[in-house]
């Protein structure tokens, strides 16, 4: 992984949390062949593990073949709520939680 292709090394994102993808404004351009070409995504592999499922992929530059960074999503259901996390030295770091029930127990107002 190249710190030297990214602007910002593991931009916060938010609840932005990519299963796919680059996150090309954060991308600089290749500090091994000094162009700025299209990123590939290599090395793709899915896994699921104790009912989480994680994918993880390699961004690749398009000319030289360096590895840019390694990206890793996670996907799980906890309790109530579908859990996502991203890290990637490219695209960030994110989290998000969604309620899987019609109303968020976590956005309603206590009624007293």
């Amino acid at each position: 992984m190249c710190g030297g292709c990214v602007k910002t090394e593991y931009p916060s994102r938010g609840n932005t949390c990519l299963e796919n993808g680059s996150y090309l404004m954060n991308y600089v351009g290749c500090i091994e062949c000094k162009k700025k070409e299209f990123v590939m995504i290599t090395n793709r592999a899915r896994e699921e593990e104790d009912g989480e499922e994680i994918i993880t992929y390699d961004h690749v530059c398009k000319n030289c073949h360096h590895v840019i960074a390694r990206h890793e999503y996670t996907f799980s259901v906890v309790d109530d709520y579908q859990e996502y996390t991203m890290l990637c030295m490219l695209c960030g770091r994110a989290e998000d939680s969604i309620s899987v029930l019609p109303d968020d127990p976590h956005l309603m107002t206590p009624l007293f």
